[in-house]
């Protein structure tokens, strides 16, 4: 039976594709939020299994959007030690119990809302202007070992990229065709969760058309509401959900 005939369910995942799609449409971030959330409801890695089809569909117009403009360097040293970090991160999920699963998901999830927090007023993450490539493997281990958890890879691939200074377009490129790869790396390690179950994936197709309109709407949005105060609510609620997390998972 789908996860949708559960209404909680069903209001977790309208609200975390809610925000999934006003992170594409321009409120960057806040998408981490989304697999949290649904955690609450769900297991964690079902919670995972079932947002991913929906970020590969998304990830579709950035790729094209940006399909001349990316930093194949980055790429390079990057994407591989994104794809061991996703393998160790399969590994940890087939043999600890769904509540350790929670704990690691809920500290992610505090940790990206302490970090988005402190860079919100004004702290810095100190890190080499032109970082080293071990410093780049390190951070696409990271990334990936994150990004398979939670779907949060951003921050440990933002921390290597953004010292480098690239120019916007061959950023949002670089940024774009990482994480579509990144998330058809994931695609084996869920089959061989069993998570790619019909249930999940009906339940991804149902949510999808929420996520077309909801991406508009962050376009629309981001230029006619007060982004800093946006941010620092769904930070706080990312936080909170985070703790609730660990708590349960205890």
């Amino acid at each position: 039976m789908s996860p949708l005939h559960d209404p909680w369910f069903l209001a977790a995942a309208v609200i975390a594709i809610l925000l999934l799609g006003l992170s594409k449409g321009g409120f960057a971030g806040i998408g981490a939020i989304g697999t949290p959330l649904l955690a609450l409801v769900a297991g964690p890695v079902e919670a995972a299994a079932i947002m991913l089809p929906i970020l590969i569909a998304q990830d579709v117009v950035g790729v094209w959007a940006f399909r001349h403009s990316w930093d194949k360097a980055v790429i390079a040293v990057m994407l591989p030690a994104a794809a061991i970090g996703v393998g160790l991160a399969y590994l940890f999920a087939t043999r600890v119990p769904e509540g350790a699963m929670q704990i690691a998901l809920g500290a992610i999830s505090i940790l990206f809302a302490i970090r988005s927090l402190w860079m919100q007023r004004g702290g810095r993450i100190p890190a080499p202007t032109n970082p080293p490539r071990w410093f780049g493997f390190a951070m696409g281990l990271a990334s990936g070992i994150t990004s398979q958890i939670a779907h949060a890879g951003q921050p440990p691939f933002q921390i290597y990229v953004l010292p480098r200074r690239l120019p916007r377009d061959i950023l949002v490129g670089t940024t774009a065709i990482f994480f579509a790869a990144l998330n058809w790396i994931k695609v084996p390690a869920y089959l061989a969760l069993g998570q790619f179950t019909r249930a999940h994936l009906m339940t991804s197709l149902m949510l999808l058309p929420i996520a077309i309109p909801s991406t508009l709407a962050g376009v629309w949005l981001v230029r006619r509401v007060d982004a800093d105060r946006f941010y620092t609510l769904i930070y706080w609620l990312m936080l909170l959900i985070g703790m609730k997390l660990v708590y349960d998972g205890l």
